[in-house]
């Protein structure tokens, strides 16, 4: 059976997920998920992923377009991941699958275009008050990595910042923070955000403290070193999930004053609803708003834990549809011939003249 469908993927360092969705959707029941370490090579998951999909759904034919949400630069042409062995080339990918038109996107792109498709049964709400309409919007996640972005309004719309956020410097504000920074750099040279402020971040920050107080470690993972400090019954790992919050609350008011971000920061990424509630009543809002003379200004501004799943593929598939969008319209205005369209809610001009077209968003 052949039907036109598209192909979305949202790849971090620990899973990558797939969905087959026909065209014109943004959701699909047919999600396939994947562990990074299991697939030594890139390309032969892709192969055996094909099969999977002809299966599962009975389609015969390759997807008309695919998006793939990647944890790592995008505007290469060789795609290598930060926190992954994984590789690939954009034309390698392209007749792997045989589609007519691939996009690959930042993995917290994807998350900010997911961001405007939910609703208040998809969030948690942690303190401030109502966002401001047509103010920017702030996100920040703690997965395998630490990614950020950024939505601004337009008149019509919004306009996604991508951004590799999470390779900034970490900023200690305690002596104790600058402690642990200073056992990561004696190892890694730089201490950027990511290091203490994702998944890995927690057991970094956790082995440091052990190190510092001179005591053998007792767990060795970051899923064990929440678990003990959910628990309350070792100490090290409650100050390291504490700090965990803490640096997520000062990172979180960063952005927010950086990004003017009084419509609102989203917590996005697994690694926090993990232990949501701990989070909750930690240090993280307090350290959000300790900034001096501009508590006031970060007090009222709401933040949201994301709650939902898969929240990459949602964002990934509405990308998608904005981009056919626009490659549609391109072919109809060069049947025109000579037609000029400002796509202010996509923050793009579609220039085309006696039919040539700029068709530089691709």
């Amino acid at each position: 059976m052949s039907i036109e469908w598209n192909l979305v993927a949202d790849i971090g360092g620990t899973n990558a997920r797939f969905s087959a969705i026909p065209v014109g959707e943004l959701e699909s029941r047919y999600e396939f998920h994947h562990s990074v370490q299991e697939h030594p090579e890139f390309a032969d998951l892709l192969k055996d992923l094909v099969v999977e999909i002809a299966e599962a759904t009975g389609w015969d034919n390759p997807p008309a377009s695919a998006c793939f949400a990647v944890a790592c630069p995008a505007d290469v042409e060789e795609i290598a991941f930060t926190n992954s062995h994984w590789h690939f080339t954009k034309a390698e990918l392209k007749k792997l699958l045989g589609c007519q038109n691939l996009h690959v996107i930042n993995d917290f792109e994807a998350v900010a275009h997911g961001i405007t498709e939910l609703t208040s049964n998809d969030v948690v709400q942690v303190g401030g008050g109502e966002p401001v309409a047509d103010k920017p919007i702030g996100i920040i996640g703690a997965g395998t990595g630490l990614g950020v972005a950024g939505l601004v309004p337009l008149d019509n719309g919004y306009k996604v910042i991508d951004s590799e956020g999470g390779h900034a410097d970490y900023p200690p504000t305690t002596d104790r923070m600058a402690a642990v920074v200073g056992v990561l750099r004696e190892e890694y040279g730089r201490v950027s955000l990511e290091r203490l402020l994702s998944g890995k971040g927690i057991f970094n920050i956790y082995r440091s403290l052990c190190t510092i107080n001179n005591i053998e470690r007792a767990y060795e993972t970051p899923a064990e070193v929440a678990a003990a400090a959910e628990q309350g019954n070792d100490e090290l790992a409650l100050q390291a999930l504490n700090m965990f919050c803490s640096g997520m609350g000062s990172a979180s008011g960063n952005l927010a004053l950086s990004y003017g971000a009084k419509g609102g920061i989203y917590i996005a990424g697994g690694v926090v609803p993990k232990f949501i509630d701990f989070f909750i009543n930690s240090d993280f809002r307090h350290k959000f708003e300790e900034k001096g003379r501009f508590v006031s200004y970060l007090k009222p501004i709401p933040i949201y834990i994301v709650v939902r799943e898969n929240l990459g593929l949602l964002g990934a598939a509405k990308k998608l549809k904005q981009l056919n969008f626009l490659v549609d319209l391109c072919i109809a205005c060069k049947m025109l011939r000579t037609a000029t369209f400002h796509m202010a809610d996509l923050g793009i001009v579609c220039t085309l003249f006696s039919g040539k077209e700029d068709l530089s968003y691709c």
